[in-house]
């Protein structure tokens, strides 16, 4: 049983939409600014060059070095975490990383014409930040967009206020809870998603 259809898949296309979809500005930004930036960049360069199982695979490594995915990872699996084995736990790191590469790769072909502007850059008290930033699209609204950054990585984004990481770690316990309260299950099905 798939995961369900839910607001997920409306943020995943909006911020799939704002990484195929910048407007840089030619001034020096601040280094989370350039962070979300660079990464827009880097997947529009990809978007524009590969396709298949090359351009999953350069989604792969954006993911990788631009998104802190194991404290994204703890976070969505939430209380589970904890009960999971090592091995589990890397078999799910695995798992979700290589479905969302695979969703992207997948989905980039629908985007065109949208731009991401940079509004400010917050420094948090908690050694966060936050970048945000509107999805102007060609038709429709704009989109705000706030990706939160720790260090030099991207550890959330979310969309018109909803976080992407909790709606996958509501997605995800869910479904954990519906199949025996068993992470396998949920691992299971993420490998199958990426493999399809």
């Amino acid at each position: 049983m798939p995961l369900p259809a839910s607001r997920r898949d409306v943020l995943r296309l909006a911020v799939g939409a704002a990484l195929v979809g910048t407007a840089l500005p030619a001034f020096a930004a601040d280094p989370a600014q350039q962070l979300v930036e660079g990464t827009v960049q880097q997947v529009i360069d990809i978007v524009k060059s590969k396709t298949g199982a090359a351009r999953q695979a350069a989604i792969m490594q954006v993911l990788e070095t631009k998104f802190d995915l194991p404290a994204m990872g703890r976070t969505t699996l939430g209380t589970h975490w904890n009960a999971a084995t090592e091995e589990q736990r890397t078999r799910f790191l695995k798992a979700v990383a290589t479905a969302e590469a695979k969703s992207y790769s997948d989905r980039f072909g629908q985007y065109a014409g949208q731009t991401l502007s940079v509004n400010r850059v917050i420094p948090r008290n908690n050694g966060s930040t936050i970048v945000d930033s509107r999805l102007t699209q060609t038709s429709g609204q704009p989109i705000k967009l706030e990706w939160e950054i720790r260090g030099d990585r991207i550890t959330d984004v979310k969309v018109e206020g909803v976080s992407m990481v909790m709606t996958r770690r509501s997605d995800f316990n869910s479904y954990i809870q519906n199949h025996g309260g068993k992470v396998d299950a949920l691992i299971q099905e993420l490998e199958a998603r990426a493999a399809r």
